[in-house]
């Protein structure tokens, strides 16, 4: 799986967001220097690295260290107002073969050309090839297919649900095939309009339509000699799957406006969540078209198919949290029960946001099945126990009912095992926190509902970190009522 590989260094915002920007519409995964958060050169494959608005030379030695590569395996992108261009050109310097002049503003097409001179990928073609996160059979085979169809030009489609990461498998295909040292261009067909999508796709000429103030090239053109990456082919109009299947046909074609016939060498890789057989039944998706497209099907699987992976999963997204300064989430094993319980209908998509999102809440933490989003915790007893005591407060049930009805609830086995003691421990906080609520955070009478005495409620509160959901004398006080 690809990380960051070029190196931002630039103490202007404006500028290093120019630059950024530009870099990630070509396919490259940028990231910004920071002294105080050091990237970790083990972890990356840099292609290229970007120095601008920097005149602190020991800073900028200092960063170039970090990168740990040979001078010529690098490409220097050098802004043509940067402090450390004279010493970067000078003859004795390692990196005077090695640089690239960009004049601001910021000429996309100047940068693309530029951009293209920056050496392939330490990652020998059909040897070691990246490899997508996860040890399960499905991604084993996933794996596999990448490995065999990446030293070829065949077309490429990409099948799968929304979210499940075929964006990362047609970039996994261009680093580990011979195009990798050429760019990797990625265009969305659902997300531009029918009527621009032809522009965007072929380029135009200036003049060609209203608000075409220049000439403009288009993916096809800035994805010469490397990879196009078509996503949500399925959104595509009708009229320009027609254009489409020309240029994949004769590999010409020529931008809006123009009567010249341009020449192309980009291998196609394209991906929807759509079924294109049916789309193709119902007269909705060209069949002549898909089957150009689909030389080569690839099918993801979705996670509710993969649930073995969600581990490794969550140590991949902890480390890309780490490389962006954030803080790390670690999950209890009832934590993770729970969450293969759910359904993931935005699969890895939407593991990688709840992450993301526990982590801003439990920095550095553990998080355990009760702290959880209600939707991930899966079928828990605990609610029917929290009904019961209900009823216990209103004098409408006995205490025994606890126990016979809400607690003694069937509860299998994952096939993995379970931690008994961390389990437990989830469901003790549960009922713990249901009491407190029910009782308005009175810790006498919460303690009455569970059946225990009051100073061993007290000392559990304290175990559990629960002191501010209760108030009493032998807890902190509290300035109104708090419901965990």
């Amino acid at each position: 799986m690809p990380n960051s590989n070029v190196l931002i260094i630039e103490s202007n915002g404006t500028r290093a967001d120019i630059v950024t920007s530009a870099l990630q519409f070509m396919g490259y995964i940028p990231q910004r220097w920071d002294a105080s958060q050091p990237p970790a050169s083990i972890t990356h494959d840099w292609r290229a690295v970007y120095v601008g608005g920097i005149d602190d030379d020991e800073q900028f030695e200092q960063a170039m260290a970090t990168l740990d590569m040979p001078a010529d395996q690098l490409l220097m992108l050098v802004g043509a107002d940067s402090p450390q261009l004279p010493r970067l050109t000078q003859s004795s310097s390692p990196y005077a073969t090695q640089i690239e002049v960009l004049d601001f503003p910021l000429r996309y097409e100047r940068l693309a050309e530029a951009v293209r001179r920056a050496p392939s990928p330490r990652v020998s073609t059909g040897t070691a090839p990246l490899r997508l996160v996860g040890g399960s059979t499905a991604m084993g085979r996933v794996n596999a297919l990448i490995r065999q169809v990446s030293p070829f030009d065949s077309s490429v489609l990409v099948l799968g649900e929304s979210g499940t990461g075929k964006e990362m498998v047609a970039r996994a295909i261009h680093d580990c095939s011979p195009r990798r040292d050429k760019p990797f261009v990625a265009i969305n067909c659902g997300a531009i309009p029918a009527e621009l999508l032809e522009s965007e796709l072929f380029g135009h000429e200036k003049g060609a339509f209203t608000g075409a103030i220049s000439t403009r090239k288009g993916r096809f053109e800035m994805a010469e000699g490397g990879t196009l990456f078509l996503d949500e082919i399925g959104d595509m109009s009708l009229p320009m799957q027609v254009k489409l299947l020309r240029v994949l046909q004769e590999r010409m074609y020529e931008r809006v406006g123009s009567n010249r016939t341009q020449r192309c060498d980009v291998r196609i890789i394209a991906a929807t969540h759509r079924n294109l057989e049916n789309a193709t039944a119902e007269g909705r998706f060209r069949e002549d078209l898909y089957y150009r497209l689909s030389v080569f099907p690839l099918e993801m699987p979705a996670l509710r198919e993969r649930l073995e992976d969600m581990p490794e999963l969550v140590t991949e997204f902890n480390q890309r949290l780490q490389r962006r300064g954030l803080s790390t989430v670690r999950f209890s094993s009832s934590a993770l029960q729970s969450l293969r319980q759910h359904t993931w209908p935005g699969n890895v998509r939407e593991l990688s946001n709840l992450v993301e999102r526990l982590a801003i809440l439990y920095p550095n933490g553990e998080v355990r099945a009760g702290d959880l989003p209600e939707k991930y915790r899966g079928v828990q007893p605990i609610d029917e126990a929290g009904g019961i005591l209900r009823a216990m407060l209103d004098g409408q049930a006995k205490p025994a009912q606890v126990q016979g009805r809400a607690l003694d609830t069937e509860v299998l086995l994952p096939e993995g095992g379970v931690d008994l003691k961390d389990h437990l421990a989830d469901i003790e906080v549960g009922l713990i926190r249901q009491a407190l609520d029910i009782t308005d955070g009175v810790v006498a009478h919460a303690a009455k509902l569970l059946h225990m005495q009051r100073t061993t409620l007290v000392e559990k509160l304290r175990k559990y970190g629960l002191q501010s959901c209760a108030r009493g004398s032998d807890t902190p006080p509290q300035s109104g009522t708090v419901v965990a």
